[in-house]
């Protein structure tokens, strides 16, 4: 039983998982100070605010709605959902288009059935969906 939880743990995709979240984690971090720190004290600047940014609120039938913190952390979830797009989402996507490209020029691997037109293996002598007899020559 151990020796199944080591090989679990220790499988490339755990790993990884979990120094994602610890990066992530920290990152988060980074991106929340840099939000509350300079982002949202140039808002309140620009604003002609004296106070704090996150004690920004309106008044509505005697309840009092803040909003200010809500921005701040709005902020900070489009900077971050950002990065990862630029940083993580487009250069995958694009290492997955190149290497699409080379599988491309491959010889395929299945066949269209000439009876039921469902894609079986190139090598079939049967289709295994209607199961029938196939003719290499019309296949």
């Amino acid at each position: 039983m151990f020796k199944e939880f080591r090989k679990f743990i220790l499988r490339g995709n755990v790993v990884d998982l979990a120094v994602g979240i610890v990066i992530g984690a920290a990152f988060n971090g980074v991106i929340q100070s840099f939000v509350k720190d300079m982002i949202t004290p140039l808002v309140s600047a620009i604003s002609g605010g004296h106070t704090q940014f996150k004690d920004y609120s309106f008044h509505f039938r005697g309840q009092i709605f803040t909003y200010g913190d809500f921005l701040n952390t709005l902020i900070s979830f489009l900077i971050i959902a950002a990065v990862v797009f630029f940083f993580v989402v487009q250069p995958i996507n694009k290492l997955t288009e190149l290497a699409m490209r080379n599988k491309d020029t491959e010889e395929p691997t299945t066949k269209k059935c000439q009876y039921c037109l469902s894609e079986i293996n190139k090598d079939a002598a049967r289709c295994k969906f209607c199961t029938s007899k196939l003719d290499e020559k019309k296949a």
